[in-house]
């Protein structure tokens, strides 16, 4: 029999999946063949290993799946793998062709796991103004103000774009991701026919809402309705992105027409991340001037990331988005810090069968072109002074843990845990790679902590586990989370980064 490559002695060892929780060890084995690392064993008084780690007093338990990540860049990836991240998909923007996406990130090396859904934003810019496309989310950033590609698409321009589409799916994509809310003026014909291509091709998709009717009474369709009305119609599995930042304060209707949906039999799928505030390229359609008021916002409630100001006036922000419709800035939706607005966040962490998701973002460096990771310290660590982006980067599975076991609403009454720990960690690892698993066959090894499964591993401290990083301080590595294996190397060793590791390894759909 192999010797075990390593053995965790000692661990409270929790696996969501087979309900399986108590003091055991867990060995990972490496395949003479292929080389790859797998838990082999789970139990008491587990053989030696090559290598023996205690972990007595700490958590073992299958590392994060985030569903919705931008942090393409490596500082983003780090402050991501020592939130427990193992695995970052980029599916909501999704990026075109994926085909170089995938081979710029094997060149790169990457210290999570990574994958791509092809992006219907990217294929609308190709096709409606020309935008030359090199599978980076930087090319969405710095396009994304541009009108062309946000008008009403023709029948024979759609089909140009499905064409685009249908090529990535060849490739491997993980799905089809919408920025729907960024193109206001797309038709919801066009959306029914990009729902029909991932019904077809068995694929799910990612959609950031098209506005609420509450935000613009003049939308062509209220946001919510169009992801529930094409899973009703095509049959497609249509997940339902940040459902927290796109719905704000009107969780009850929204929610109340998802669980509807999916009582009647559509698959509709929500994730959430505990913050209230978000973060996107400032030239997004919503946050021209004029349409703030739709959410009830000022110009003085978004912060440019490049220079961290606050911006002062309408005139300001409309100059900011002509000179650099791509530079990041944190965007106050609601109050992460008023007990009313934590418990609105709560209840989309809490609704059935949501999970968490981070929406991390790249970071701004000081002398960066827009700070979408391009700027000087990208690789460096510690990072330099100044790096900058939103908390959610570092801190959201971390928050989630604690808030969802420990310091749940109402804030008045601490340890006052919503969920079991276990109930916590599936919708952190388990239930996400359960929402790929059907086309993307790699996922039923991710999120579980059982022998065969990718030794994708987090131990982490319950008492402990923690964000750090605020909107001030917003890469403050998260605490408690003590080691991180990903593809059974320590990615983090003893709390500390490991920052020769490059262990991510690409997920693909159709691939076991």
């Amino acid at each position: 029999m192999t010797e075990p490559a390593l053995v965790l002695r000692g661990g409270r060892v929790i696996d969501p999946e087979s309900d399986l929780d108590t003091v055991a060890d867990v060995a990972v084995t490496q395949d003479s063949a292929t080389g790859e690392r797998r838990v082999s064993a789970v139990g008491p008084a587990l053989p030696p290993g090559a290598r023996e780690i205690d972990v007595s007093g700490l958590v073992v338990t299958a590392g994060f799946v985030d569903m919705h990540s931008h942090a393409f860049d490596t500082s983003g990836q780090r402050l991501q793998v020592l939130d427990g991240v193992t695995t970052a998909l980029e599916l909501e923007s999704g990026v075109t062709p994926v085909a170089r996406a995938y081979a710029s990130a094997a060149a790169d090396g990457k210290p999570v796991n990574y994958g791509f859904a092809t992006s219907w934003a990217m294929a609308r810019m190709a096709v409606l103004a020309g935008v030359p496309l090199d599978g980076s989310v930087r090319t969405f950033f710095a396009y994304s103000a541009r009108p062309e590609w946000q008008r009403p698409a023709s029948r024979a321009e759609q089909e140009r774009i499905l064409a685009l589409l249908e090529a990535d799916l060849a490739d491997g994509a993980l799905g089809i991701g919408i920025l729907a809310g960024y193109a206001p003026a797309a038709s919801p014909e066009e959306y029914l026919a990009v729902a029909s291509l991932a019904a077809r091709a068995g694929v799910a998709t990612f959609t950031h809402s098209r506005d609420l009717v509450e935000f613009r009474p003049s939308t062509p369709i209220d946001g919510a309705e169009e992801i529930v009305r094409a899973a009703g119609e095509t049959g497609a599995h249509m997940h339902y992105c940040h459902v927290n930042s796109t719905t704000l304060r009107h969780c009850d209707r929204v929610l109340s027409l998802v669980s509807r949906a999916q009582r009647g039999g559509a698959r509709v799928s929500t994730e959430a991340y505990p913050y209230g505030a978000g973060m996107t390229g400032i030239g997004a359609a919503f946050l021209a001037p004029e349409r703030l008021h739709e959410r009830g916002l000022v110009p003085a409630d978004l912060t440019y990331a490049p220079t961290g100001e606050q911006v002062a006036s309408a005139s300001r922000l409309r100059e900011l988005r002509a000179a650099d419709p791509g530079g990041l800035a944190i965007i106050r939706n609601l109050d992460d810090s008023m007990p009313g607005d934590r418990e609105l966040l709560m209840r989309y962490l809490l609704f059935p069968g949501a999970v968490v998701a981070s929406d991390a973002m790249p970071l701004t460096f000081p002398g960066g072109e827009g700070g979408l990771g391009n700027g000087s310290g990208e690789d460096a660590w510690p990072l330099p002074p100044g790096a900058f982006t939103h908390p959610r980067t570092a801190g959201t599975f971390s928050r989630s843990i604690r808030l969802l076991t420990r310091d749940a609403f109402p804030l008045s009454q601490p340890n006052t845990g919503a969920l079991p720990l276990p109930e916590a960690l599936a919708k952190c690892s388990l239930e996400p790679a359960r929402l790929l698993e059907d086309h993307v066959p790699a996922m039923r090894r991710k999120g579980r902590i059982t022998p065969g499964a990718d030794a994708d591993i987090v131990v982490f401290d319950p008492a402990t586990i923690s964000d750090q990083a605020t909107y001030a301080d917003s890469t403050r590595p998260s605490s408690g989370i003590r080691h991180v294996l990903v593809n059974g190397e320590f990615a983090v060793r003893d709390a500390r980064l490991v920052t020769t590791a490059r262990p991510g390894r690409p997920v693909r759909a159709g691939r076991p």
